[in-house]
């Protein structure tokens, strides 16, 4: 199966997605919240650094879970960056 390239607008969602679970983590280990969620910490560095910018939806859950963090909250900011404007920092 071929996978269809990633437009500009789905790198950067990715990106934001980065930005957003690294200042959610904090200073909690890439370890920890890899491990509640169930996933790598290879999974989430990826994630984190845009590497994995089309994460599967129950890997997204699973983190979100993992940080307090929403699915709202992930799909507002995601969202608010591609459309070109500066998110407002994570709770």
């Amino acid at each position: 199966m071929v996978r269809t390239p990633l437009t500009p607008e789905e790198r950067e969602r990715g990106r934001s997605l980065g930005l957003l679970l690294r200042q959610a983590r904090g200073d909690r280990s890439m370890t920890e919240i890899a491990a509640r969620a169930g996933i790598s910490a290879e999974t989430l560095r990826k994630i984190e650094t845009g590497r994995a910018p089309t994460p599967a939806f129950f890997t997204i859950a699973a983190l979100a879970t993992a940080l307090g963090l929403s699915l709202d909250e992930i799909a507002t900011w995601c969202t608010t960056a591609t459309a070109g404007r500066e998110p407002s920092a994570a709770a």
